[in-house]
């Protein structure tokens, strides 16, 4: 099941990823995307290039899907669509273009909403997470022989690792230490790569509160988590839905082993309360 969909998914990200290392290692210019909030990200050639080869390779491979990308106008005909790819050409442009080797290419494919397939690819480590819907989830390194992921079963907190974001770390994360009495923290870019430490073992939840991740962060990771037997959610405990015209995670997000997803949901109801986050409704 997914076959077709999954090793095409796989040799695009593959090669964007040849692609991305080229501009990484021949230099490349910065520019930034200004939003409506005067809040500004980076974005560069790589950026765009990785954007055409999946989004082309997907549209010819299934032209009756439909195709939302973080570089490319949303047609929002994809609304009309059982199925969507949703696709981060270059998830961890900030590490991209700092060299820190924290990016990822990400490529999701949601059917009603639901995240049933992701690729999440390392160019720089040579690293690939993949996972299909009831397919399992798996990790290819540069020995290229698949290596099943099973997600830790902890779910005492003071043995418990959290990954957090490297360059979007939110103060509020030190709060999030101190009441859950973590063990340690794990500061690392792009969310694909997080979640593939979660699916590895080497971390147990990341915690996200911005409403700045959009569905292309999270769809393809999401499904390469819950095969793994961890779960991913926004804040507040509710699955995130891909098939939305508003693409913002306005919510957060929220990855766990699945094992304490419960306990940390409750655990975060008097901080979020304290921070003063409600939960916003998602334009449908």
């Amino acid at each position: 099941m997914l076959e077709k969909e999954l090793a095409t998914a796989v040799a695009l990200a593959r090669k964007a990823g040849v692609i991305i290392l080229d501009f990484y290692e021949k230099g490349f210019e910065v520019e930034e995307k200004i939003f409506a909030d005067n809040f500004s990200e980076p974005v560069t050639i790589a950026d765009r290039t990785a954007s055409r080869i999946i989004v082309e390779g997907l549209g010819e491979a299934f032209p009756n899907d439909g195709i939302l990308s973080e570089e490319e106008p949303d047609d929002e005909r994809r609304l009309t669509k059982n199925r969507v790819w949703i696709i981060d050409p270059l998830d961890g442009t900030q590490g991209f273009v700092e060299k820190n080797g924290d990016f990822a290419v990400q490529i999701g494919l949601a059917e009603n909403g639901e995240a049933i397939l992701g690729v999440v690819f390392l160019p720089l480590e040579n690293v690939l997470y993949y996972a299909s819907r009831t397919g399992g989830a798996f990790m290819i390194e540069t020995d290229g022989q698949p290596k099943r992921l099973q997600v830790s079963g902890v779910t005492d907190f003071a043995e418990m690792s959290l990954a957090v974001s490297r360059n979007h770390r939110s103060p509020k994360m030190n709060r999030v230490l101190q009441a859950f009495g973590l063990r340690r923290e794990i500061k690392r870019g792009s969310v694909g790569l997080k979640i593939g430490l979660i699916a590895q073992q080497i971390a147990d939840l990341y915690i996200h509160f911005s409403p700045r991740t959009k569905h292309w962060d999270t769809c393809a990771p999401e499904i390469i988590l819950r095969e793994a037997g961890g779960n991913l959610t926004d804040a507040f405990g509710e699955r995130i839905v891909y098939n939305t015209t508003d693409v913002h995670n306005h919510n957060g997000v929220l990855a766990t082993n699945g094992a304490a997803h419960a306990k940390v949901v409750s655990s975060l109801k008097p901080l979020l309360i304290e921070f003063g986050r409600l939960r916003v409704k998602a334009a449908r």
